[in-house]
């Protein structure tokens, strides 16, 4: 995924710490094409395991969403992003539905609280 934000403007794994930054000098169309291309391939290449944040364990809803956060997301669509994959990753189980929807307003409360 594109992220844009203080800390980086680049391409990112949304499920680990995996980055490719893009280098700020960069402004020729053909050198960002070439730049896409290379992201692409070491993106197909990473492995998240190795690029995951000691800290954060990847079943939690939290941490995916504070993740994104850190990354440049705003939180409700950090929020939303971390509930599809934790849906697409469990099947659409309604059980586990329930529970990131409960998560998800709990993350976005404690955002707005501070």
């Amino acid at each position: 995924m594109w992220v844009s934000g203080k800390q980086l403007t680049g391409w990112a794994c949304s499920a680990c710490g995996w980055t490719f930054p893009l280098p700020s000098l960069l402004s020729d169309p053909e050198a960002k094409k070439a730049y896409d291309r290379l992201a692409s391939a070491k993106f197909q290449r990473h492995d998240c395991a190795t690029h995951r944040p000691a800290s954060l364990a990847p079943e939690s809803f939290i941490n995916r969403a504070e993740g994104l956060v850190m990354r440049g997301f705003k939180p409700k669509d950090a929020a939303e992003i971390a509930a599809r994959e934790i849906m697409f990753e469990n099947d659409h189980d309604p059980d586990i539905a329930r529970k990131v929807q409960i998560e998800a307003q709990d993350f976005l409360r404690r955002v707005k609280e501070g």
